[in-house]
């Protein structure tokens, strides 16, 4: 796939991260050292400073057998076909293996239950992963069952058009029906495993929302995705001053209501089918533990 440098004197790793969705700046720095990019035609070095206008052409290197132990877990697969499968994942869940969390995730459960039917674009330890939701998120996770779909899909992703929308609990009473947030988000300068509101090497971010309830103290929002950045709802609600209830992350450091992981749910998925382009479109009720603590709050 090929990039067109549109910032003058941007490192070519920090541009890929920021022009292909689906790469991290780790990955594209993997890619270059792999010798798997070339910038108008020559192979590219990661710091390398790019001119406006020049070609950024990633070739993807063919798939590792994947080594990861497949795991039978129950997954909650709530559409499927030859190209797509949709899961709708539980808190708790890690999406895909890394540090710490080597076994047991969503995508050794998928080793078990679609052995040999998963896209190899993004590698051994995410075969099949479009896109990715927190451990503590619940809700729908699109996953490609081939390399055309999960091209596609990652399209879909990066022009926007992928339609995801959440329902949040966050901290405080929402005085505004609707709003929305359009703030940049980058990693956290000085703690690397939080991203925060920033304009140092920071991604486009947009998050839509409205209310669908109030309570004392609480506020019940629905939020859509325009972008896809890490964090992003957690970032954006806690930056204007809503952080979600239970993210001690980025909000309250105590727990409230009893409630000590975040309220959030992934719970709608649009998206063209990769195949045909039809529309498809996925919903996935709240969860118990969000309807319980809407209880709560409805006695409050």
């Amino acid at each position: 796939m090929t990039y067109f440098a549109d910032v003058p004197g941007e490192r070519v790793d920090a541009f890929l991260a920021r022009a292909a969705e689906s790469l991290s700046r780790a990955a594209a720095q993997k890619l270059l050292e792999g010798g798997n990019v070339r910038r108008n035609g020559k192979i590219a070095r990661k710091n390398e400073r790019l001119n406006l206008g020049d070609a950024v052409t990633v070739e993807l290197p063919e798939p590792r057998p994947v080594a990861l132990r497949p795991t039978e877990m129950p997954l909650e697969i709530v559409y499927e076909d030859a190209d797509v499968l949709v899961i709708n994942k539980p808190k708790g869940l890690v999406v895909h293996p890394a540090a710490g969390h080597e076994d047991d995730t969503l995508v050794n459960g998928l080793l078990f239950a679609r052995a040999g039917s998963l896209s190899g674009i993004n590698g051994e330890l995410r075969p099949g992963i479009v896109h990715r939701i927190d451990k503590d998120t619940s809700g729908l996770l699109a996953v490609a069952k081939n390399d055309f779909a999960h091209r596609m899909l990652a399209s879909q992703l990066k022009d926007h058009t992928m339609a995801r929308s959440y329902e949040a609990i966050v901290c405080g009473t929402m005085h505004d029906d609707s709003g929305t947030i359009r703030a940049p988000i980058g990693r956290h300068p000085s703690d690397r495993k939080k991203m925060c509101v920033t304009e140092r090497n920071s991604r486009e971010a947009v998050t839509h929302w409205e209310v669908v309830a109030r309570y004392r103290g609480y506020t019940h929002i629905r939020c859509r995705l325009e972008t896809g950045r890490t964090h992003q709802i957690r970032v954006h609600m806690a930056y204007i001053g809503h952080p979600i209830l239970g993210d001690m992350f980025y909000g309250h450091k105590r727990p409230e209501i009893g409630q000590s992981t975040q309220c959030l749910h992934a719970g709608s998925l649009c998206f063209r089918h990769p195949r045909d382009g039809r529309p498809v479109m996925v919903f996935a009720p709240l969860p118990e533990y969000f309807t319980d603590v809407l209880q709560k709050l409805s006695r409050l």
